[in-house]
């Protein structure tokens, strides 16, 4: 058995690496560094594949979302509602605008934002919504843009987990994450669904007029060299990023059926177990290898009267990695800290700290290495 990866980005490499090392090459002979041929040759791409009319890359995912709020018109002291278990980003770029973070607890089947939560966190400062696509699946869209729009509110979709995924409306539709919101941002981080070989992102919208605005801020307020008409920031996603992912994004859907494979395994494997509770897939009966909702980013299990910490432990001295996303909820988070918050409102979320864990997900996992994860938490398990 090969060795176990968190994520094993040098097998994946391996297998397009004839595809990949011609593309760098090409930039590096160019010298086309930035903003060159493969930046506008992976926007125009990327726009395909999601079925938007607008793909405006950047720096990193960080600064996808910081740019989509800053291309709102969003003011210091205006409320953003976003969801407590998730990456400190979603809620560190609301506060570098002076914003106002107002954090709302998930649902605990798919870790995704409570919908009668959200209603009662709105306020008369509230002016927008960022919902996070968790671990590889969307969050209740249609719900979230019904409250949006009742309440004249912009929805800012944090999709740096869900690249690829579908989300199905109650008539069939069926649309690509990231694209349902006024904006929607996403991470190319390397161990992403869909990663470059550095930083990088993008934000999408069909939204004419801002997507013009966005353009203007990712490149310092620019339109016209030297010309300077809205404030911006330094962040262009380099020509060598863009041509690993242009590569790599054929690939896309692939990757994730791979990953929807493998979550299918592991479940099985973990079926009729009480003390685990395996993922569930929205508008699904169960995980199966047709299904486009839900890309596993992430395969996150929650363990009930199991010592989670003792079988990180366990796996960790079995050499199977694997990760707890997150530890501590970001109300907790020293950064965040406010007086307004009640602990009441946020029982789901300080439960899944203390019981979910991670394991092993990527393009390159292979039967033997998912029986001896499974194996060695069902016998720690069973004692």
């Amino acid at each position: 058995m090969k060795k176990i990866q968190m994520v094993d980005l040098k097998g994946q490499y391996n297998d397009i690496k004839d595809v990949i090392n011609p593309t760098i090459q090409e930039v590096i002979e160019t010298t086309a560094f930035v903003n060159g041929p493969q930046v506008h040759k992976f926007q125009s791409n990327l726009e395909q594949y999601l079925g938007v009319k607008h793909v405006i890359p950047c720096a990193n995912g960080t600064d996808a979302l910081q740019i989509a709020m800053m291309g709102l018109g969003l003011k210091p002291g205006d409320e953003v509602i976003t969801v407590d278990f998730t990456f400190a980003a979603t809620v560190e770029v609301i506060a570098l605008l002076q914003l106002t973070p107002v954090l709302v607890d998930v649902n605990e089947d798919d870790f995704n934002i409570n919908i009668e939560a959200l209603k009662k966190a709105i306020t008369p400062k509230t002016k927008a919504i960022v919902p996070v696509h968790l671990f590889g699946q969307c969050a209740n869209m249609e719900a979230v843009m019904e409250i949006a729009e009742a309440n004249n509110l912009f929805v800012i979709e944090d999709n740096a987990q869900a690249i690829g995924a579908n989300y199905t409306y109650k008539n069939g539709e069926k649309v690509k994450a990231g694209t349902i919101g006024n904006v929607g941002a996403t991470s190319f981080f390397p161990s992403k669904n869909l990663g470059c070989y550095g930083d990088g992102g993008a934000i999408f919208t069909n939204d004419d007029a801002l997507a013009h605005t966005i353009r203007g801020i990712v490149n310092h307020g620019m339109y016209e060299r030297y010309h300077h008409d809205v404030v911006g920031v330094n962040s262009r996603l380099d020509s060598i990023q863009a041509a690993v992912l242009n590569a790599k994004l054929p690939h896309l859907d692939t990757y994730n059926k791979s990953r929807q494979a493998a979550a299918t395994k592991y479940t099985k494997a973990f079926e009729g177990i009480s003390s685990i509770t395996t993922p569930k897939v929205n508008n699904c009966n169960e995980i199966c290898d047709t299904c486009d909702c839900h890309v596993f980013h992430q395969y996150t299990l929650r363990v009930k009267g199991v010592d989670r910490d003792a079988l990180v432990k366990h796996l960790q001295a079995h050499d199977i990695p694997c990760g707890v996303y997150y530890p501590i909820p970001l109300h907790l988070q020293k950064a965040y800290l406010d007086s307004r918050y009640n602990e009441a409102d946020f029982a789901v979320t300080n439960q899944l700290v203390k019981d979910v864990i991670s394991l092993p997900m990527h393009t390159e996992l292979e039967d033997d290495q998912i029986e001896h994860i499974t194996s060695t938490i069902i016998k720690f398990i069973h004692g």
